[in-house]
């Protein structure tokens, strides 16, 4: 697809789908396929539920972990919908803030994949 800004948001929205769209399926199978491994490591783990903490208590943290899990747009969706009804014991699980962090890496990493899709610099210099 020659439309970067499409690819752009494709990415963004679902990772590897920009990869998919610029016809590199071998890259958009392993970069999709980590992120979204990453992800649902991270939920299983608890990182929906982190981190619990209000605006109030926190608001750098509480806006780097918005801007970290929105680099993956549809599994933000999925973890904030989660989130809405967190089991009662969560903060008990030993693997409560790892799976947060992991689910802030994930999107973070997309952010480097949507980039690295939008990217035609590797297509310009074959030329």
């Amino acid at each position: 697809m020659e439309n970067g800004i499409v690819r752009a948001l494709a990415a963004w929205a679902l990772p590897g789908a920009g990869h998919a769209l610029k016809g590199e399926w071998t890259k958009a199978l392993i970069v999709g396929g980590v992120i979204w491994l990453m992800f649902a490591v991270a939920i299983l783990s608890g990182g929906a539920y982190y981190p619990g903490l209000e605006w109030e208590e926190g608001q750098l943290l509480y806006l780097l972990n918005i801007f970290a899990r929105l680099g993956n747009v549809v599994g933000a969706m999925i973890s904030w919908t989660l989130s809405m009804t967190p089991p009662p014991n969560v903060a008990e699980w030993a693997t409560y803030e790892y799976g947060g962090r992991l689910l802030e890496v994930a999107g973070l990493l997309n952010y480097l994949a949507v980039i690295d899709a939008v990217d035609d610099s590797r297509e310009v210099a074959g030329k």
